[in-house]
């Protein structure tokens, strides 16, 4: 196929690009900066519509991932990014002819601050999602799963903590607050705590690409489905880099004061806060969700166990 990747700089994006390059698809790639991939190649802000649709003229899917992360920032950046570039990638869809549409969310849309327990892919709640990149991400797969019809198949995978070498959004960050000896467990740190390593969320997406139409117009959301304290994978991922695991706790509650501080701080100084209420509950709270309904519709399972991703990060590590 021709396949348009949108956010091909970021860790997922990339390693989804070259996965369907690999395989044989035709692969161009929209971002605002460089991603290096030796793919054909768009410098664009997806919410540039022109430019979307100049991108996806020609193609037969498009796989969007761009968007923007983190705590930082106002709502105008986050809506800008996820809300107005998913109108241009759908706009540019049905100008364009594509039929096939793969929209990259998040577990947060769905997620009101209690604990997920087995849970599947509820609905996106833009009014209840906990901060601006959830409230975000949810209004964007609302729009997105609301063009799926007959001449466009969309489906909304929503991957759940991506992780793995070269990772600078999750890794990075908690390699350098363990390093500095910043590395917190909110709670008792016993929350159990679903993750997804790089390569099979790109595997995922690639069978939501194939089998998109037995996913149209649904959400599903992606994971190892192998929960694990939020100690022991902290501790995971901090043995692979040679870093100290935590051992202070922080109640909950006093984390989520500190991170209402730290957000009111960050927007003044222009800054990532070092905690949110967001991530204090999500650090608090046990999120793990069930994945047979995702492994029948996509026809996919996990091919790497949390305990090899560890082995592979260490390995990246030493290199």
């Amino acid at each position: 196929m021709k396949v348009l990747v949108t956010g091909a700089s970021g860790t997922l994006g990339a390693a989804t690009a070259r996965a369907l390059a690999a395989r044989g698809d035709q692969v161009t790639v929209l971002q605002r900066r460089p991603a290096g991939l030796g793919l054909s190649e768009v410098l664009a802000d997806v919410a540039d519509a022109e430019a979307v649709r100049a991108a996806a003229a020609d193609q037969d899917a498009v796989v969007h991932l761009a968007a923007k992360v983190g705590y930082a920032g106002t709502w105008p950046e986050y809506a800008s990014a996820n809300i107005t570039g998913t109108r241009s990638v759908v706009a540019a869809c049905r100008t364009a002819g594509v039929g096939r549409l793969v929209h990259v969310s998040s577990p947060s849309v769905a997620h009101v601050g209690s604990s997920l327990v087995g849970e599947g892919a509820g609905p996106a709640d833009p009014h209840r999602a906990r901060g601006a990149y959830a409230r975000s991400k949810a209004a964007a797969e609302q729009i997105a799963l609301a063009a799926s019809g007959p001449d466009l198949a969309v489906t909304a995978i929503r991957p759940h903590l991506v992780w793995g070498p070269g990772d600078q959004q999750l890794i990075g960050r908690i390699v350098e607050r363990a390093r500095a000896g910043r590395l917190l467990l909110v709670g008792t740190g016993a929350a159990l705590m679903d993750s997804t390593y790089t390569d099979n969320a790109v595997a995922a997406l690639l069978a939501a690409l194939d089998r998109v139409q037995s996913a149209a117009g649904r959400a599903l959301v992606v994971s190892n489905g192998e929960p694990r304290p939020v100690a022991e994978l902290l501790a995971g991922i901090c043995a692979a880099a040679g870093v100290p695991a935590p051992r202070r706790h922080v109640p909950a509650r006093l984390a989520y004061a500190a991170g209402l501080l730290a957000e009111g701080l960050g927007r003044v100084r222009h800054r990532e806060p070092p905690m949110t209420r967001f991530l204090a509950e999500q650090l608090s709270t046990a999120h793990w969700f069930d994945q047979r309904e995702t492994r029948a519709v996509l026809d996919w399972t996990p091919a790497v166990s949390l305990d090899e991703g560890f082995a592979r990060l260490a390995a990246a590590y030493r290199r």
